[in-house]
């Protein structure tokens, strides 16, 4: 944990990954401070910390196994080590929430912009992006932003939720 900061001041954190799984787009939710997103190729290890400066805890869905891990493979961050986490994937699954996040969206009525949006459209985006599309990266960033900023929405809902 950063000193001087408290386990209270939270971010939430999602990432994007291309087919072989670099990172695109790290999106970190402040519930004051708002929103950042790290898009590649200005994805680097001082612009992450940075943007988690001050934060004493990191909530993902997921991120256990798949964001924190990649985060460390390409940035040699291990943000296990310098933040609290906690993984909401499993106390979903402890209140019988079981899929993925936006399976656990729909469970708790939880709304999105990018409805009906997948991983593999992710993918296709930043694809497209690469292409040259300037539109496909800003509905990637939509998915991206809808995924973090849902977050604290599932975190309390999973919080006051009785299976």
């Amino acid at each position: 944990m950063t000193p001087g900061t408290t386990a209270g001041d939270t971010a939430y954190l999602d990432i994007e990954t291309n087919w072989d799984r670099q990172i695109t787009v790290i999106g970190i939710h402040h519930e004051v401070r708002g929103t950042v997103q790290l898009v590649r190729p200005h994805i680097t290890r001082e612009g992450l910390l940075s943007a988690l400066e001050g934060i004493g805890r990191i909530v993902t869905y997921g991120g256990a196994t798949f964001d924190l891990p990649c985060i460390h493979r390409a940035l040699g961050v291990d943000l296990k080590l310098r933040y609290m986490h906690l993984d909401l994937q499993y106390p979903c699954r402890k209140k019988n929430l079981k899929g993925g996040l936006k399976r656990v969206e729909v469970l708790l009525g939880i709304h999105r912009d990018s409805e009906g949006m997948t991983g593999l459209d992710a993918l296709r985006l930043w694809q497209e992006y690469e292409a040259g599309s300037q539109e496909a990266l800003e509905a990637l960033l939509r998915y991206n932003r809808d995924d973090i900023e849902n977050l604290p929405i599932i975190e309390r809902k999973v919080a006051a939720h009785t299976p």
